[in-house]
């Protein structure tokens, strides 16, 4: 049993493995995509009216790639490290008991066969509506999930002879676990796609302009919070009353077994906004551009159902890692009423707004860089906007790759050094306090722009594939391209990387919790001030290399042959050229 209890301790440094790359693919790849995808609309479809991923675009080859980069290979690394989450807590739940230990494994082992199951019966006829393409992914995720649930009863009986009861109670839980990632899908599907109230609402919003748009935007995004909180209050209270603690960690890994499926659901909306650029930069007929804008509407929906998804299974894993912190800690009783405890819960739930606040301003940074570039070469490279000339896409790529990495360094070093300092410079009691209220406030912040985003740019889609509200090209077009601009790094970047912070900073709770085992409040001030120390001087080093100076995006060449500054058009300084540094 020691051994057991001495191999699950050292699992918490696979998590953590796992959670440090999380945190690169999501956050610098959050950076990445919406850096591009910002800069390359604000350009070429509000300034130079040119439509979307036309190649005369330079921005749009690093859009393109950013794709990939931010919502295959993030919501990936993202949903790994909440998979491998709660397998690691709920084997530090277990105790040395070698029949809870293997469960999980056993469990996810089974979704893996029934993901592949559900992968068969995916498929839809030609001229398929939108309502036909879900439904058609739906039933993949419901076939691998009605198998998933026939597995783990196989499972159970085989592994709990003897122990019926708890067998039962624990295979409730991972039906919980199941239901609830389905029922969060289905609500996140009713508040971003076109064919609901909500989205439409923006749409309509649109009719007086951009404002109202941001406006009904956010007011939908924060009331479709209420419907997957409830869902996961449900999760956890059922499951506790269930099998307490280890009851959570198996319901989040009841509801990731089916993570191929779920995964392949989320992977299609990026490889659709792909096939939908690779036919405009190839020049393709016009029907072929349709059918890939009705896949990428599609595509808007799932890629928030699989986002609403990640954000429900990162509340259930960080809360199982936080209670096998406590375990590990040896922290018996928490009073959210002491001073001490609810201090850190006040630390804890602005670290998701600071976390958010850094990668939102890092988007803006990172995309002027890239709107100065637009701009200079279509001033710059004659027959460029006539299309008689080849963009030089490689730069736009540059910059994108050079922000997304500087740009990563601040959240990720608050993420990492946060928990050790609360930790040990105040003391385990108010590093549980800054963990629960990082959970509670990460998850309602991490809803609101997800599906804010989600719904502001399926109302711009609305008005281009149904014709809505008169529509291409009308004001009420370009008020809902707003707000798809203010959406992408909501939903696409700060939204999603806040999955990656609560479940980091338990994640590395767990690991150093052995190192807090006994210690009262302030008893292990000193080493606290180590971390403390990295993190002021790392803060220092990141304004002093890229905050310091600052670009001024006026002062660049105009599009149109005007100039958008006063004077003759000025030559852009070097680092918004991306051949330095960015800023």
């Amino acid at each position: 049993t020691k051994k057991l209890i001495y191999a699950s301790e050292t699992l918490a440094g696979f998590g953590f493995g796992a959670s440090s790359i999380a945190l690169f693919a999501r956050v610098a790849g959050g950076i990445y995509t919406k850096a591009a995808d910002v800069g390359a609309d604000l350009v070429g479809k509000v300034e130079m009216d040119i439509p979307e991923d036309d190649p005369r675009n330079p921005a749009v080859i690093a859009d393109n790639v950013g794709d990939n980069v931010g919502d295959v290979a993030g919501m990936g690394a993202d949903l790994f490290e909440s998979f491998v989450g709660s397998i690691i807590a709920a084997v530090a739940l277990a105790n040395g008991d070698i029949t809870l230990i293997m469960l999980p494994f056993w469990v996810a082992g089974a979704g893996i066969v029934a993901a592949m199951i559900g992968y068969f019966v995916v498929g839809t006829k030609e001229g398929a509506s939108q309502k036909d393409l879900l439904n058609a992914l739906l039933k993949g995720t419901m076939v691998a999930s009605i198998f998933v649930v026939g597995f783990s009863a196989l499972i159970i009986a085989f592994l709990f002879d003897g122990r019926e009861s708890e067998g039962w109670k624990i295979f409730g839980c991972i039906i919980i676990g199941l239901v609830a990632g389905v029922l969060i899908g289905q609500v996140t599907e009713y508040f971003t796609s076109y064919h609901y109230w909500p989205t439409k609402s923006i749409t309509e919003a649109g009719i007086t302009g951009p404002a109202t748009v941001i406006i009904q935007g956010l007011g939908v995004g924060m009331i479709s919070t209420v419907f997957p909180v409830l869902i996961i209050v449900a999760t956890i209270l059922g499951c506790d009353a269930l099998s307490e603690s280890y009851g959570i960690a198996m319901a989040a890994v009841g509801m990731l077994s089916t993570l191929g499926v779920t995964l392949a659901t989320d992977a299609y909306g990026p490889v659709a906004d792909n096939a939908g650029g690779i036919a405009e930069m190839a020049e393709l007929e016009e029907r072929v551009r349709d059918t890939t804008d009705a896949l990428d509407a599609l595509g808007n929906t799932t890629a928030a159902t699989g986002k609403g998804f990640a954000i429900g299974s990162a509340v259930l894993t960080a809360l199982s890692l936080l209670a096998a912190f406590k375990e590990k800690a040896g922290i018996k009783d928490v009073d959210i009423g002491d001073p001490v405890v609810l201090s850190g819960a006040l630390i804890g739930a602005m670290l998701p707004f600071l976390f958010a606040a850094l990668t939102m301003l890092s988007v803006q940074k990172a995309a002027g860089a890239i709107i100065i570039e637009v701009r200079r070469q279509f001033a710059e490279i004659p027959g460029l906007r006539e299309g008689t000339a080849e963009a030089d896409s490689d730069k736009c790529v540059a910059i994108s790759t050079q922000s997304s990495v500087e740009e990563m360094i601040l959240p990720g070093l608050y993420a990492v050094l946060s928990p050790i300092t609360v930790g040990f410079l105040i003391g385990p009691i108010c590093l549980v306090g800054m963990l629960a209220g990082a959970i509670a406030s990460g998850m309602m912040l991490a809803i609101m722009m997800a599906n804010a985003g989600g719904a502001w740019d399926n109302s711009k889609k609305y008005i281009e594939i149904e014709g809505a509200a008169g529509g291409k090209g009308t004001e009420t077009h370009k008020a809902c391209v707003v707000g798809d601009t203010v959406g992408d790094p909501f939903k696409d970047t700060s939204g999603p990387a806040l999955n990656i912070l609560i479940k980091l900073m338990s994640i590395i709770s767990l690991t150093v919790a052995p190192l807090m085992y006994g210690f009262d409040t302030w008893e292990t001030a000193k080493w606290g001030l180590i971390p403390l120390a990295v993190m002021i001087l790392g803060t220092v080093c990141v304004w002093y290399f890229f905050w310091r100076e600052t670009q001024d995006i006026t002062a660049d060449v105009g599009v149109g042959g005007k100039s958008t500054g006063a004077g003759t058009p000025a030559e852009p300084p070097e680092e918004a050229t991306g051949l330095s540094k960015i800023i």
